[in-house]
């Protein structure tokens, strides 16, 4: 996955065999808070959703790595902590990028869930997917392609790309019939957007400035 700073970027991966990635609501939970350890640093998430056997984020990257600092714990094992962290033990300073951060969430999310399940093997399919929503740097995004249906960027608001996949996003649990109302689905950033609910993953006031609307 490439990223450039100021890129809109929807990532979304899904279970290896299209496999369930949560089993219970303390798995959503779970996987929430490990986007906000390791994704949310980077920029701003502007919408994102949970499916039984995938998941949706839409990111405006502000930043394409990030420094993290790491002690040697006397039992041997590598911890990792916030710049400015201070200990007894040997500390190292390292960059980490997103594609790292991504990879980290995703295996470490496996590994509980394995332990979890009693199962081996990979949860999540090999290659996670990365969509430029805008036009940054010489990246174009003059057609983009989401489950069978190609959209062209256009001029009006409600048709560009970053609108139409933040729609797409929050209306997926009622495409895929689990709801009839997509503020119905716990596990999405529509209901936090709406002022239904005051989660702290979505970058609300960031959506608002950039146009994004949940259209009903």
């Amino acid at each position: 996955m490439h990223f450039e700073s100021g890129g809109i970027y929807h990532i979304y991966n899904q279970g290896n065999n299209r496999q369930a990635i949560f089993y219970n609501h303390e798995n959503y939970l779970f996987f929430l808070r490990k986007i906000e350890t390791h994704i949310q640093p980077y920029g701003n998430i502007l919408a994102w959703c949970l499916m039984p056997n995938h998941f949706h984020l839409m990111v405006e990257v502000v930043k394409i790595s990030i420094g993290v600092t790491q002690t040697l714990a006397s039992d041997g094992v590598t911890q990792t902590a916030s710049d400015g962290v201070t200990s007894s033990h040997p500390v190292t300073k390292k960059i980490r990028t997103l594609n790292d951060s991504i990879g980290i969430l995703l295996r470490s999310y496996t590994r509980a869930l394995n332990i979890q399940e009693k199962r081996t093997g990979n949860l999540f399919r090999e290659e996670t997917k990365a969509i430029c929503l805008n036009e940054i740097n010489g990246i174009s995004s003059d057609w983009y392609t989401s489950h069978g249906v190609t959209y062209m960027n256009v001029q009006i608001p409600e048709y560009q790309y970053p609108q139409v996949c933040f729609n797409y996003i929050h209306f997926n649990p009622v495409k895929s019939g689990l709801v009839k109302m997509p503020e119905d689905w716990e596990f999405s950033s529509y209901a936090d957007l709406k002022g239904l609910r005051n989660g702290k993953l979505v970058a609300r006031e960031r959506a608002a400035e950039l146009g994004l609307i949940l259209f009903e």
